[in-house]
């Protein structure tokens, strides 16, 4: 199945053999939705934390903190033309 070193430490064998089992059982329609639904869940939680710092900012300008976060300065300015959103 798999070999001890990719097991990870909190994981007991019987749990990440397991995990496996159901992964595969998702087949890869499912693996990609949950991929999709975990990436959509980290871009909110970004974006809660970015309306936490930052309360009077417009959804558009938080949404670009979000995007500037998540892929670095350097590709956020190749894309966007600018500097970060943040002072």
């Amino acid at each position: 199945m798999s070999n001890v070193e990719s097991i990870p430490r909190d994981t007991t064998p019987e749990a990440f053999h397991k995990q496996i089992e159901i992964l595969r059982r998702l087949g890869l329609s499912g693996r990609a939705a949950m991929t999709f639904e975990l990436s959509d869940n980290l871009r909110a939680f970004v974006a809660a934390g970015v309306r936490h710092r930052h309360p009077c900012r417009d959804d558009r300008t938080v949404e670009r903190e979000v995007i500037r976060l998540m892929i670095g300065d350097d590709l956020f300015r190749k894309a966007y033309g600018k500097g970060p959103t943040t002072p």
